[in-house]
């Protein structure tokens, strides 16, 4: 299994995973000219791309799935509720080819099952995923909300996570965001602190590394995430942070 976040954070969000002969993209939050080029850099082409699965339908993940499913052809994996609250919201134009599923539900695509998790974030009918290949389970596990119990025992089963690590609580208070925005990324409907990234991933025994992703441009640093997962997870876990302009590197497992 490999993947690669293309790009991550409030700016747009979109990561590719290959795995058992079959490319999938998670969210279309960037346009067609980077998700292209900058798979090309990594020598995948776009167009080979089996699905793309949409999380929900804040812009920075949905804005250009049309885009997407116009110009390389790939077909759209949205829940209806979130297809059409997307609808409302961005001029996606038309789409030719949705297959909907339902959060909570599995997608299968080849020999490759997506299992979806409904999460309490405030998009509509969100979903966080875990790509299983029948050997490799990867968590995509970013707009959480905040820490559910369903989260735990899906943690512990991963051999690979993006996990949200979006603000650090203290940058947050001090900061000049309004307060009612405060008040909605570190409520029940919000983001994950650092902290609560951090004590979520001490349950993830099997894991072989963790790329921390989502981090607020304003509210967080790289360096501040990684030195309190550090803090609280130590030294054994491998951690990378998800650039909010680039793309990772290829992760394997």
């Amino acid at each position: 299994m490999q993947a690669i976040s293309l790009q991550s954070g409030s700016n747009g969000n979109c990561i590719y995973v290959e795995t058992a002969g079959v490319r999938l993209l998670f969210d279309a939050g960037i346009c067609g000219n980077q998700a292209e080029g900058r798979l090309r850099a990594s020598g995948r082409d776009i167009r080979d791309v089996d699905a793309l699965i949409i999380s929900h339908d804040h812009s920075d993940h949905v804005k250009y799935a049309g885009v997407f499913q116009r110009k390389f052809g790939i077909p759209v994996y949205i829940t209806p509720r979130t297809l059409e609250k997307a609808e409302s919201k961005h001029r996606l134009g038309k789409l030719h080819d949705v297959r909907c599923f339902f959060s909570g539900g599995t997608i299968r695509v080849g020999k490759v099952s997506v299992h979806s998790i409904p999460t309490p974030h405030d998009g509509e009918d969100g979903s966080v995923f875990v790509v299983d290949s029948g050997r490799r389970r990867l968590g995509i596990l970013t707009d959480i909300g905040h820490v559910f119990q369903e989260l735990v025992p899906v943690v512990a089963s991963l051999d690979g996570v993006f996990m949200e690590s979006n603000y650090d609580p203290d940058m947050l208070e001090q900061g000049q965001y309004p307060a009612f925005l405060k008040k909605r990324i570190r409520g029940s409907g919000g983001h994950l602190s650092n902290i609560e990234s951090a004590e979520l991933l001490c349950w993830g025994g099997r894991l072989k590394w963790a790329c921390l992703a989502h981090l607020s441009q304003d509210n967080n640093e790289p360096s501040l995430a990684l030195n309190t997962h550090r803090r609280i997870l130590g030294n054994n876990l491998p951690l990378h942070v998800a650039g909010r302009h680039l793309p990772t590197g290829i992760f394997r497992l």
